[in-house]
């Protein structure tokens, strides 16, 4: 199913600029003070490296919009286009050396690090002006990149629970301590990455998602390990066919990625847990020794064209921190609260922050330890699980009857 249930952005104030428009029913043209041959003719080819399922893609429909192979026709630049699945994932290719990317869309917190490691170019921002033409500025100057060097943004979101309605009961719901619920026992998918999984177990105790105090770290890696006795499995893309397709219960997961969910699976729910969650912004960067550096920033640019932007949102479900998508979106779509959370649960977030180095390494040594911990030895599995066991069989023969009923 196509992914055109589209997101919003968080403001919706318009101001002048580059891009001229005849009416908002027909196609929004790029802008015409870039120069978008600049590069035409010289063979360039741009690395780009994005999360999975982060981008606007052509799926056959007739009013589909393929924002790689339009940048390469607007430009003559082509594009080399890869995936990674973790800020960690990401952070790890690029310290090895091993590949080289002319522009990478990692999160705040790891932007912060690479900047702090100096793994990042410092952008001129002068090859970039739908910057301060068209991203919204409570989306600059954030606790990531504060001096505005290094990066732009791309799409903002919340984390979240998504949940099978038909299996999950209402009054478990609420609090992130249904993923510790021992009736969910493998029922229950996991981020397969430090930080959000740390940020859980931290909200889950009551602690900062930020917190460098290493009794705290500790005590949440603790709970991850109590946690992994029950998890399914930890996954990043991958659960979008294990939740869609009725093949866990639930799973933490960021917000625009639940509404593509939900749309292809109606027995699927979100929620935002009332102890609170984080806030991300991801955000384009390019990598310190990058091959083109002017052209990585000529893409940049064009991501931040309305039309693109729009594109890219309306098919990924994120919300935007491109200020003129709003005025383009259906109102019923833009007001979705799932993209549009109100000021009490906005008010209940935090922005990761940089961590210390200390505190970094000490959180990729629990993790490490949680993923490796040694969870199916039958002397240290509780006995609590030898009755999760029926359950869960009972659960799992019940879907094998019910699975994809809903055409999928």
């Amino acid at each position: 199913m196509k992914r055109r249930i589209a997101a919003l952005a968080l403001a919706a104030a318009l101001i002048p600029t580059l891009a001229v428009f005849t009416s908002a029913d027909d196609t929004i043209p790029y802008s015409n003070s870039v120069d978008w041959d600049k590069f035409r003719g010289e063979n360039i080819t741009l690395n780009v490296y994005n999360w999975g399922e982060y981008i606007s893609v052509d799926e056959g429909g007739e009013d589909d919009f393929d924002t790689n192979r339009e940048f390469e026709k607007l430009t003559g630049i082509k594009v080399n286009y890869t995936n990674f699945a973790t800020n960690e994932e990401l952070y790890a290719k690029l310290k090895s050396g091993g590949a080289s990317y002319d522009v990478i869309i990692p999160s705040d917190y790891m932007i912060a690090r690479m900047i702090n490691e100096d793994m990042l170019e410092e952008l001129d921002y002068s090859n970039i002006p739908n910057y301060d033409a068209l991203i919204m500025d409570r989306y600059k100057g954030l606790e990531y990149d504060p001096e505005e060097r290094y990066s732009v943004p791309y799409t903002v979101g919340m984390v979240g629970l998504i949940y099978n309605t038909t299996f999950v009961d209402e009054e478990d719901l609420g609090s992130w301590d249904i993923l510790w619920n021992e009736k969910y026992a493998n029922e229950i998918l996991m981020f397969s990455n430090s930080r959000d999984a740390f940020a859980i177990a931290c909200k889950y105790l009551g602690y900062s998602m930020n917190t460098t105090d290493e009794k705290e770290l500790r005590a949440a890696a603790n709970a991850l390990t109590d946690q992994k006795l029950l998890v399914q499995a930890y996954v990043m893309d991958e659960i979008f066919d294990k939740m869609t397709g009725g093949e866990a219960a639930l799973a933490p997961y960021y917000a625009g990625d639940a509404i593509t969910m939900i749309n292809d699976n109606p027995d699927l729910a979100y929620i935002v847990p009332r102890e609170g969650t984080n806030l991300f912004v991801d955000a384009m960067c390019i990598p310190k020794g990058a091959k083109n550096k002017e052209a990585a920033e000529l893409y940049i640019n064009f991501m931040c064209e309305t039309r693109t932007a729009l594109a890219n949102i309306e098919y990924i479900c994120y919300s935007t921190p491109q200020r003129e998508v709003m005025d383009y979106l259906d109102p019923e779509l833009a007001s979705n609260p799932i993209c549009y959370p109100d000021d009490e649960i906005l008010d209940n977030t935090e922005v990761f922050i940089a961590l210390p180095n200390a505190t970094t390494k000490l959180m990729d040594e629990l993790w490490t330890s949680i993923l490796t911990a040694n969870s199916t030895d039958p002397w240290t599995i509780p006995v609590f699980l030898v009755g999760c066991l029926g359950l869960s069989i009972g659960i799992n023969v019940f879907r094998a009857r019910k699975k994809k009923a809903n055409g999928q």
